[in-house]
């Protein structure tokens, strides 16, 4: 009986992609959150998001995992190495060795950490180009994970987001229903009863031709490559005013997904 979870990670922990009545984002692990305390007596839950957009491996490390040792709680969910991995020169080894001195400091200070892979690319544009390093990667985290008794949350095998339905318009964050997935997915690798399949069948969608599929992609290359480009070579990240959510009642988020479902 999980009493409190902590939330580490960039943009795919802080929810990005999955805005509430508000704007701000909700999340797989704000859902994750009250899949959990729903298992517990009223008010007998504490949960917290540390993530914030952007953030590379070392500054998840630096920020978050510190008040995660002051925290001590129950679960922590550890997503980091992507936004360092889809760097150019980066090297997948040198970043698991660090991904693992993280998961050995977050083991120290929670009853159990749960890990993350990395998505499968291949039919992501521009990322796709890296699908074998991304693979490298969630080797690495396997392996961390076995060594250390991590729980492994498999985004690569989660075949209910190959779907375009479940990716926001940027098409490299989720939408509210891939995130829904991810949650549900989450509580499968902590060994709770969902109430969903997480890989159930998407309703079958119209058939796209040639010409509509490469007006999508010219709308977002012009909407959000170009954008993304033109921080990476101005050394901004999205998240250099962000602050993370912090503290959260699972009674709230529950009210600010059903405004929006």
């Amino acid at each position: 009986m999980i009493g409190s979870y902590v939330a580490v990670g960039d943009s795919f922990t802080e929810g990005v992609g999955d805005p509430g009545p508000d704007g701000a984002f909700v999340g797989w692990a704000d859902r994750l959150a009250v899949l959990l305390a729903d298992r517990r007596p009223e008010g007998d839950f504490t949960y917290t998001n540390l993530a914030v957009r952007g953030r590379l491996l070392d500054q998840i490390v630096a920020e978050q995992v510190p008040r995660v040792e002051a925290l001590a709680p129950d679960l922590v969910s550890f997503a980091a190495g992507g936004n360092d991995i889809i760097r150019p020169g980066t090297d997948p080894d040198e970043v698991a060795e660090r991904f693992e001195r993280a998961v050995a400091a977050l083991t120290a200070a929670a009853g159990t950490v749960l890990v993350t892979t990395g998505f499968d690319t291949r039919g992501v544009p521009v990322l796709k180009h890296l699908r074998g390093k991304i693979a490298t990667y969630n080797g690495h985290v396997r392996a961390v994970a076995d060594r250390y008794g991590c729980p492994v949350l498999d985004l690569w095998s989660l075949r209910g987001v190959q779907d375009r339905r479940a990716w926001d318009a940027d098409r490299l964050h989720l939408s509210p229903e891939g995130h829904t997935r991810v949650a549900l997915r989450a509580g499968q690798a902590l060994g709770l009863r969902v109430p969903a399949d997480p890989d159930q069948p998407w309703p079958p969608l119209p058939p796209r031709g040639t010409l509509d599929v490469r007006r999508d992609d010219v709308h977002w290359a012009r909407e959000y490559l170009v954008p993304w480009i033109g921080r990476r070579l101005r050394g901004e990240s999205s998240g250099d005013h962000v602050t993370a959510k912090g503290t959260l009642s699972p009674d709230d988020i529950k009210t600010r997904i059903a405004a929006v479902a």
